[in-house]
């Protein structure tokens, strides 16, 4: 039997990903912003009110990793990128230059959409400015200083514009030769921004990455192999972006991962199992935490988890949040526990006590990965997020 690597950080064994629901009139005022019906000043004024109220919901219902829901943002992956001097902004960027296998191209492609929003690298780029500080700044006002350590904050994969433009489109070819400079600048600028962020305070860092759970679907792979792209390559030098920001920190800073298939307005882009991609990112991708789409058969079985090394956690999404249904609380503790038996007898084997220890549970996906929201009530939000809270005492304690 092989032994545990011990850790001192703290992972919890109930959490969520990210978005909530926003209230109805901070849904109506960011669209008016956007319609340029209100200043961005009378935008950030309802956000400060509501922020103390997504922070209280979590603490009411047990959860002890705190964000501020994502409020202040209208998409969950926006930020860094729109933030880097060098990146331009194209309204409607045309699938043509788009990577066209990836799942929500071709969804979107067949219902008749020719573009989507993006950017392009056409300079240099550079961190000139703090990105997140505003969030983790507003944060730290409503909780404690022992809560501190906990808040946390999600950012846009560092990988994202590459993997859905390829070396093609990513960058202009007058500005970086080739990928290793592209992202040398992408790996600096995440580091100077998360520097920042723990001298603030932060310790918690989680990547929303759906490219993951992308490079699980048949219609992806086929479609890389279609076009002559190489599968093992594309996920290597994924995964070594990522290795390259989240070396030598400090001890006490805490990397994760969020993958799923899609999020927006209910709606999912792909389906596929782990299996393709769980043994090199659970072993080589150099994070603390995996949080993993299980609410449904499009993700596919829990098998991959035997690969999950110690040290490492994988907090499973038992619960959807694309509708109000209501998971039954038996089945998930069911699910965890076949999750703890896969772990235990996995690579390396583990005694089913430190197998359970490794895992966590949480909903799929945030509630609102898109300001509007998903298809579900604040009412059945909330009792989702009891629910997940529930399974994880009867599990854990």
């Amino acid at each position: 039997m092989a032994a545990s690597v011990p850790t001192t950080k703290y992972i919890p064994h109930v959490d969520h990903v990210g978005s909530l629901l926003r209230p109805k009139d901070l849904v109506e005022k960011r669209t008016a912003y956007h319609t340029g019906e209100c200043s961005l000043a009378e935008l950030k004024s309802l956000e400060d009110q509501v922020v103390p109220k997504m922070v209280q919901l979590q603490k009411d219902l047990g959860l002890t990793v705190i964000n501020d829901g994502e409020v202040r943002r209208a998409v969950y992956n926006h930020g860094i990128f729109e933030s880097l001097e060098g990146m331009t902004a194209i309204p409607d960027c045309p699938f043509t230059e788009f990577r066209p296998y990836l799942p929500f191209v071709i969804m979107f492609s067949a219902m008749g959409i020719k573009g989507f929003t993006s950017s392009k690298c056409t300079g240099k780029l550079r961190r000139t400015k703090p990105v997140y500080a505003h969030e983790f700044v507003s944060l730290k006002e409503h909780v404690t200083s022992e809560d501190v350590p906990n808040l946390k904050i999600t950012m846009c994969p560092p990988t994202w514009k590459y993997l859905q433009h390829g070396s093609e489109h990513t960058y202009d070819h007058a500005v970086y030769e080739n990928d290793a400079e592209y992202f040398g600048d992408v790996v600096k600028a995440y580091r100077e921004e998360i520097q920042d962020l723990y001298d603030l305070g932060c310790r918690r860092i989680q990547f929303d990455d759906p490219g993951f759970a992308f490079l699980c679907s048949n219609d992806m792979i086929t479609g890389m192999e279609s076009t002559g792209e190489d599968y093992d390559r594309l996920v290597d030098t994924l995964i070594g972006v990522y290795n390259a920001i989240t070396a030598d920190w400090a001890a006490d800073l805490v990397f994760s991962v969020h993958t799923c298939r899609g999020n927006m307005k209910g709606l999912h882009f792909s389906e596929g199992g782990y299996e393709r991609v769980a043994e090199k990112l659970f072993k080589t991708l150099n994070v603390d935490a995996f949080y993993l789409e299980y609410d449904t058969e499009r993700a596919g079985g829990l098998e991959p988890l035997r690969y999950l090394p110690l040290g490492k956690h994988a907090v499973l999404g038992l619960v959807t949040t694309k509708s109000g249904a209501l998971e039954d609380l038996e089945t998930i503790k069911e699910r965890v526990q076949r999750a703890a038996e896969i772990i235990a007898h996995g690579e390396p084997k583990r005694t089913y006590a430190e197998a359970l220890n490794q895992l966590g549970i949480s909903p799929q996906c945030g509630f609102a990965s898109v300001f509007e929201g998903n298809p579900i009530t604040e009412e059945e939000e909330r009792q989702k997020l009891a629910l997940v809270v529930e399974a994880a005492r009867q599990i854990w304690g």
